[in-house]
């Protein structure tokens, strides 16, 4: 639909995987971080099991909340996902633990890529010592809060290595890293190629192929 033109100047619903690379293919297309969107006469969904939202939604809409709610407990739907929801999975979920000082401090530094906080910062917005702060990096993660910002910032960097045609340089400073030498070089250490071997052997795959790689290392 984005490629025919059919989505422009609507909301669609994105995959996080891939909003940067659709982002920048589809320019005229208001690409969300939503389950789903419902958009005047333009329905899309992010994909898995939220197209099963969607159609739960238009059930609802069409046909009232009391069969989409029977439908639901057929399929043993614990419960209906609104589409405006944001897609990832709690962080809690992704990080195996519910500790809530760790969850704020991953919650600052996915939001902080291009201007990275130090760990001091970090530990005194989340309210803890840095040594406290540190101590329940290694409990959770076994990695000091700074080694875990630099994965993050690097895996970030791939996604869009991968997926969108922003230069190298361009992409190492978007992600923190304060010049080109710099990015490469922890790029080169984490993963095992540069930023351009890694484009130049990878770059070629589908979408499907690239979805499959994994995304952390270790």
């Amino acid at each position: 639909m984005a490629q025919l033109g059919l989505l422009d100047g609507y909301r669609a619903a994105v995959h996080w995987r891939w909003q940067d690379d659709f982002a920048e293919r589809f320019p005229k297309v208001i690409a969300t971080s939503h389950l789903f969107d419902c958009d005047r006469d333009r329905l899309s969904a992010c994909g898995g099991i939220a197209v099963l939202d969607l159609m739960l939604a238009m059930l609802a809409r069409d046909h009232g909340n009391e069969l989409a709610g029977a439908v639901s407990e057929e399929l043993v739907v614990e419960r209906i996902r609104e589409g405006g929801e944001r897609q990832r999975i709690p962080l809690q979920n992704r990080l195996g633990s519910s500790h809530p000082k760790l969850t704020q401090a991953v919650v600052l530094m996915e939001a902080n890529i291009e201007e990275p906080l130090t760990t001091d910062e970090i530990a005194q917005h989340v309210c803890v010592s840095r040594r406290q702060l540190e101590r329940i990096f290694k409990q959770y993660l076994n990695r000091v809060p700074s080694q875990y910002y630099l994965e993050l910032r690097l895996n970030k960097a791939r996604q869009m290595l991968l997926q969108t045609s922003k230069s190298i340089i361009q992409i190492g400073l978007s992600c923190g890293f304060s010049s080109g030498p710099h990015f490469s070089s922890a790029y080169r250490n984490f993963f095992g190629a540069t930023p351009r071997e890694d484009r130049n052997q990878r770059r070629g795959g589908s979408p499907f192929e690239l979805a499959s790689a994994p995304a952390e290392r270790g």
